[in-house]
């Protein structure tokens, strides 16, 4: 964990994602819509909520699956390069999706952890529905 002077925040770092303090600071307060935007350009790929960022992850192996992971907790695709997704989710959904880039993907049993967070982020979010 290191302090970023800029924001007055204490970060999670690692070499593939750095999870804000924000992304902490926002699960505190259980609400069931959050706008989120997640956004990819030329150093990775961001998830920000209202402008702040909440996760930013690097152009590496470990940071790209974090990314994609991340994306499919949330419900949505990885946008392509330049461009941004909206998706709306709760708190729950959320705490999930930060949880996938502190996982360490050199690890077996991360990828057990990994499973479990999908498929609470997937049930929370609610079922696809089938009509057209």
């Amino acid at each position: 964990m290191v302090r970023d002077e800029s924001q007055g925040r204490w970060v999670i770092t690692q070499l593939h994602a750095t999870v804000s303090q924000y992304a902490d600071d926002l699960l505190s307060t259980p609400r069931a819509h959050l706008r989120l935007e997640l956004r990819q350009d030329a150093d990775g790929l961001t998830l920000l909520h209202e402008g702040s960022s909440l996760v930013e992850c690097a152009l590496t192996r470990q940071g790209m699956f974090a990314a994609g992971y991340m994306a499919q907790a949330l419900g949505v695709q990885i946008p392509p390069l330049g461009e941004s997704v909206s998706a709306r989710v709760s708190t729950g959904v959320l705490y999930r999706v930060i949880a996938i880039p502190r996982l360490d993907f050199d690890k077996d049993e991360s990828f057990v952890l990994l499973d479990r967070l999908l498929d609470e982020a997937e049930r929370q979010r609610g079922a696809p529905s089938d009509a057209v």
